[in-house]
């Protein structure tokens, strides 16, 4: 990963070495970052690190513009009527530019022709987490459990279309596991039936469950991301519990309105790129868990197209459908 982050370096050094003039002076006035949901939440926190970065880099203020509503859909649809001069933004991620797709037929935007991608910042790996009294305490006891008792043991999320329901059956696909999805408008409720014991399992953010497995009301069974996570050391991957290919990380990206001129593009990301391989921007979302990765717009463009195929063929097999 150091690797990656300081060939990425060199190569965004590169890159703003050959811009045109008019890139090179991007930005000279304030640059609007839309996060489509409101502040406190993870996304808002990714944002706000980001904005910050930029802000100290450029010497020019990047206004963080929280757009909530419609799953993301408000803020996102918001950006992609926008001018394509590279001074308003969005952070999206899995969910506004994979999942609402999928889930809405008549969305405003279009994922791949109203967005051009600059670079993905952040993945947010998922844990597996269960309530402390149910019997098995890894993933191989609870895929054996699941077998010789089906049906009874459920799992919570965030409601239909939620990344946390997305996960789960992804993990029932691969795995054949006969778990019973209960929805909830959130994931505080969730989180609340799951220690009482009302479901039995779920999938979130490290942040949102470390205090409670930390005090013994949770246990973690895996994570969902290729590595395992500085703040959960102990946690297996899912590979390492024995369910290979499982990669259910949400992550987080930029993306300008379509039509943004490449070497606006081209600065935009060399300037990402840079500020998320600083130690402050590791330092600020550490505690969330957040895994700090960047790419090209064109790797973030085939990601895009890729997690339209996969989380697609999840949603039509667990015919998942939203209120």
């Amino acid at each position: 990963m150091k690797f990656r982050i300081f060939l990425a370096s060199l190569l965004s050094m590169a890159v703003l070495g050959s811009l045109p003039v008019a890139a090179q002076t991007f930005p000279n006035k304030p640059v609007r970052l839309v996060i489509p949901f409101p502040p406190g939440g993870s996304t808002d926190i990714i944002g706000r690190t980001l904005a910050q970065q930029l802000t100290e880099l450029w010497g020019k203020q990047v206004v963080v513009d929280n757009r909530p509503g419609a799953g993301g859909s408000i803020g996102a649809d918001a950006v992609a009527k926008s001018p394509a001069d590279g001074y308003t933004l969005l952070l999206g991620h899995t969910g506004t530019l994979v999942v609402n797709p999928l889930l809405y037929p008549k969305l405003p935007y279009d994922p791949l022709k109203s967005f051009t991608p600059v670079s993905v910042v952040t993945l947010l790996p998922l844990v597996f987490v269960a309530n402390a009294s149910i019997k098995p305490n890894s993933i191989q006891e609870l895929l054996a459990y699941t077998k010789a008792n089906p049906g009874t043991l459920n799992y919570g999320s965030a409601g239909n279309g939620s990344a946390n329901h997305l996960a789960l059956e992804y993990f029932k696909l691969l795995t054949k596991a006969d778990l019973v999805h209960v929805p909830y408008k959130g994931t505080a409720p969730t989180i609340i039936d799951l220690i009482s014991g009302q479901v039995s399992v779920t999938m979130v953010g490290a942040a949102t469950v470390l205090q409670h497995i930390q005090s013994g009301k949770l246990k973690a069974l895996a994570v969902s991301s290729p590595n395992r996570l500085e703040v959960l050391p102990q946690v297996p991957t899912m590979a390492e519990a024995g369910v290979a290919g499982f990669d259910a990380s949400p992550w987080f990206g930029i993306v300008a309105p379509a039509g943004t001129p490449a070497d606006i593009v081209a600065k935009l990301n060399a300037d990402i790129v840079k500020v998320m391989s600083s130690q402050a921007a590791r330092r600020a979302l550490a505690a969330e868990g957040a895994l700090i990765t960047t790419n090209t717009p064109e790797q973030f463009t085939s990601l895009i197209k890729a997690d339209l195929a996969r989380w697609g063929g999840v949603v039509k097999a667990s015919n998942m459908k939203v209120e």
